[in-house]
């Protein structure tokens, strides 16, 4: 890899003009050091553009573009820039880690970070980090990704800033010059991942290299923390990222890039004396079909074909190292290989061409005898990022080891402690291979050169230390019959998925809900486990797995307090993807869940150890409730048994983010000014009650009559529960939902369907106070005229309505959310809901208790949460559900100002 820049021939976004900028290598024109890696060259614009240093306008007829990566400069600022070319950014990586690229979308205002155009055509963007490409740019992205887990490769506890260059707002402003640093119309400006912190890129190299993580350190879970052994599961199931998103092969960077994209910029020139040509890169591009696309004259020199197609693969080497190859059958000069080392000096003068062309080429790397590499000493702590050693065809992999050594001051070290391990950066996947002590290094080189030269651009070597790793991956498994012994669930995978005992374990047992946990010590078998679970089904259920990190508890800093999120991606609107995505960025991914990936069990799980952690759940009130119930459940098994929870309310009605004052529903607010609500939040306590639902044998001639009595089930309530027309109303809610739920992705247009249900029923008259008994306290309670009976926890139902009122009351205390009472209200039609949602009236009062006995003499609609059924004629009671739970209520203070 050439160190510094080359002069290349040829224009990239305007016409060349007549000399190059580079007079030498590492040298401008005008004697000052070169920008790293870029190959400068003046070019002529045909319309205004900005230079990607300043954001400001390149005002005239010239300006300077690097060939290989399209970067574009005023003359005053070529001494100033400091971004690196992308022929050179795979070898400033500091710790390879692949990307979680996501389905291809259009994104606006957005822009690649391999060739620096806009996006104006769908492209890829990582789920875990600012990265967006091309499609045909994805195999050039290097794996500078962000590490938010140890998986024994590289582990450290102190972590730098993780820059990201651009796509930032234009309002964006530096740190510390405190000028505006972002634009909406250039790659420009710097930011950490991590803390958020923005900077120009000159002013980035002064900052203090450790990351604090920002404003939001308390809530974040350290990656030093996390520990995942994900060696064999691509990053979607490293993350727990729905698969039904990912369109694409996941095969590790099997993206036919070159067949689409690369005529982004070259089309097919009907200029006679232009020639197209399809460069491959080596032998395994040749088998995908993966080929770029160069223009150059007919009357090309040798070297200007090689340099062009070098700069389409984004390699600025010297182009005399290297040769191009017919990829067919066709006569071409010099015996088939244009710019032999042999070849004569004044066939370099001439023209590529004779008067057949050859349909595609590939481009070689010359046979060296000798060359120079880079080690670099992985987990060896000794203040250096690599060593250079320059190796011959003598040397073997033992002989790089043994001199590397003592460079390394490990000279008194035993040469068979330690390992060379090659790892190829894809941007999909980080491979990693242990070569034979006995194989000689040159021809290692050779064969992944002749595989693939880009690849090869990709490719470290990496000095280990042998030392006996354990695997450990953690495999949570759901859907399983409930209430079984550990044998028995035992049983059921060796029979369902023929689990290998002596290297798979039940670590964990969750009865009531029908999971475990497996703890496996071989990547092969998690992999074939995981695969297979998808396309199991126990008892007529499909069982479902996911990969849970194991979170050292240890290792967190004592004023940390991670947040928990669950997210429901169904619910508002469908917002719940976007907010998957902005969470994931701004916190760890690993404190990310997918409701409809697992449900809340595998969050629990993992943050089980965590001293102390609070929880945010993103959905409507059913939501809630799923996530409250399931902490319910599993609170005895958590070292923090009683986590607060705050709500992002995603629903239709959300009526206890209402009362936490989170508001109506979520429309679009900055998730990074949520996360910051949170952090600020007042921990309050609420009641939750238990619903026991005992059906009896129906009387004879009893309406919709059922055959034989339900079974007893028990159901959670954190609002209310509502019996009758409310009931009724929301149950043909349901099934409108249930028969096109594709309509239902609006809370305007879940209102309008609430509104015409309630319309069909408007001259319907029900008689429920003569079909229903009402005991208080253990007192017998006389119901009016009704035809709704509501039972409300919290004082907002329907959407925000006032159903208890607020006018004073002398027989009834003031409603509170935790005051262990609940309120019953009657309803006497759905005019009077309207008038109620409405706020000129409010419902009837009936009764304030904390015991409720409710016999039904004939099936009613019943609705606990906004979920509604029929339930038969028998009791229902209602009593106080344990320990209240933890909620938090958005402070009313404003909030703090902060930094980034």
């Amino acid at each position: 890899m050439a160190d510094g820049a080359r002069s290349l021939r040829g224009g990239g976004g305007g016409s060349p003009a007549s000399s190059p900028v580079l007079g030498g290598r590492g040298r401008t024109a005008a004697g000052g050091s070169s920008p790293p890696g870029h190959a400068f060259r003046r070019v002529t614009l045909t319309k205004p553009t900005f230079c990607h240093y300043c954001t400001d306008f390149i005002w005239g007829l010239a300006g300077y573009q690097c060939e290989v990566c399209n970067f574009m400069s005023h003359e005053k600022c070529l001494k100033n820039v400091k971004i690196p070319c992308s022929c050179i950014a795979p070898s400033l990586v500091r710790v390879p880690v692949a990307h979680c690229f996501g389905p291809p979308g259009l994104y606006k205002r957005k822009f690649c970070a391999v060739c620096r155009k806009s996006l104006e055509s769908p492209a890829f963007r990582c789920e875990v980090c600012e990265l967006h490409v091309h499609t045909d740019c994805i195999l050039f992205a290097c794996s500078d990704c962000r590490q938010c887990h140890q998986d024994g490769h590289l582990d450290h506890d102190t972590y730098h800033h993780h820059w990201r260059e651009g796509n930032l707002s234009s309002s964006a402003r530096c740190e510390f010059c405190k000028k505006t640093c972002g634009s909406s119309e250039v790659l420009s400006g710097m930011r950490c991942e991590w803390c958020g912190i923005l900077a120009h890129a000159a002013c980035c190299v002064i900052v203090p290299p450790e990351c604090t993580f920002g404003r939001l350190r308390n809530m974040i879970l350290p990656p030093s923390c996390v520990q995942l052994f994900s060696r064999n599961f691509s990053k979607l199931h490293c993350f727990r990222i729905s698969e039904n998103l990912q369109t694409e092969s996941d095969e590790d960077d099997d993206v036919d890039g070159s067949t689409q994209g690369s005529t982004k910029d070259i089309q097919i020139s009907t200029d006679s004396s232009k020639q197209t040509l399809k460069i491959f890169d080596g032998n395994d591009a040749v088998k995908r079909n993966q080929f770029r696309l160069i223009s150059v004259p007919r009357i090309a020199k040798n070297e200007e074909v090689v340099e062009a197609a070098l700069r389409a693969y984004y390699i600025n080497d010297d182009q005399q190292e290297y040769e191009l190859q017919t990829f067919t059958q066709q006569v071409l000069l010099s015996d088939d290989v244009i710019n032999r080392n042999d070849a004569a000096e004044d066939s370099n003068l001439g023209s590529v061409f004779r008067e057949s062309v050859p349909e595609a080429w590939i481009i070689r790397a010359k046979p060296k005898d000798e060359e120079v590499i880079r080690i670099y000493p992985a987990w060896l702590k000794v203040g250096m990022a690599y060593v250079s050693l320059r190796v011959n065809k003598d040397s073997t992999v033992q002989s790089v080891i043994k001199e590397v050594l003592p460079l390394l001051g490990r000279q008194t070290e035993c040469l068979q402690n330690f390992k060379l391990v090659e790892v190829l950066m894809g941007s999909k996947q980080v491979q990693r291979m242990v070569l034979d002590n006995q194989e000689p290094i040159l021809n290692r080189l050779k064969d992944i050169r002749k595989t693939s030269i880009r690849q090869m651009n990709q490719t470290r070597f990496y000095i280990v230390e042998n030392s006996k790793s354990i695997v450990q991956v953690n495999l949570f498994v759901g859907g399983l019959p409930p209430q079984l012994s550990p044998e028995e669930y035992t049983n059921i995978l060796k029979e369902e998925l023929a689990i290998k005992t002596n290297v798979v374990s039940v670590s964990h047992v969750y009865q009531a809900q029908g999971a475990v946990v497996l703890q496996i010590s071989c990547f092969s078998e998690a992999e074939r486990i995981y695969m297979l679970v998808k396309d199991t089904v126990v008892n007529d259920k499909p069982l479902n797995a996911v990969v849970i990190p194991a979170v050292m508890a240890s290792k967190i800093p004592q004023n940390c307090c991670p947040l928990l999120v669950f997210v429901n991606p169904k619910s508002g609107g469908l917002k719940g993807r976007d907010l998957l995505y902005s969470f994931r960025k701004l916190l760890n991914p690993h404190q990310v869940f997918e409701l409809t990936n697992g449900g809340p069990l595998p969050g629990f799980h993992t943050f089980s150890k965590v001293p102390s952690f609070r929880v945010l759940v993103c959905g409507g009130d059913g939501t809630v409730g799923w996530v409250l119930g399931a902490l319910e459940e599993i609170r005895h098994k958590l070292v923090c048994s009683e986590p607060s929870v705050a709500i992002l309310p995603l629903g239709t009605g959300n009526d206890l983010g209402r009362v936490l004052r989170w508001g109506a529903g979520y429309s679009g607010e900055d998730p990074y000014s949520i996360l910051v609500s949170v952090d600020e939040a007042d921990d309050v306590l609420m009641d939750r009650w238990t619903i026991l639902l005992d059906a009896e044998e129906p009387a004879e001639g009893a309406e919709n009559g059922i055959a034989e009595p339900e079974p007893p089930k028990i159901v959670q309530m954190n609002n209310y529960c509502g019996l009758g027309i409310d009931a009724e109303l929301s149950l043909d809610f349901h099934h409108a939902r249930e028969e096109e739920p594709g309509k239902f992705n609006s809370r305007f247009h879940n209102k309008g369907v609430y509104v015409k249900v309630g319309l069909q029923k408007i001259s319907h008259t029900r008689n429920l106070h003569k079909d229903i008994k009402l005991q208080v306290d253990q007192h017998e309670v006389e119901l009016p005229s009704i035809e709704g009976l509501i039972f409300i926890n919290i004082p907002s139902w329907g959407s925000g309505a006032d159903l208890w009122g607020s006018e004073s009351d002398n027989r009834f205390e003031k409603p509170r959310i935790d005051d262990g009472l609940l309120e019953v209200v009657g309803v006497t039609g759905v005019v009077h809901m309207g008038q109620v949602q409405s706020g000129f009236r409010s419902g009837i009062r009936i009764a304030q208790g904390s015991y409720f006995r409710v016999t039904l003499l004939k099936p009613i609609p019943v609705q606990v949460d906004g979920e509604p059924w029929i339930q038969a004629p028998g009791q229902i009671i209602i009593s106080a559900a344990g320990p209240k739970v933890h909620m938090l209520k958005k402070s009313k203070q404003k909030q703090k100002k902060t930094g980034s």
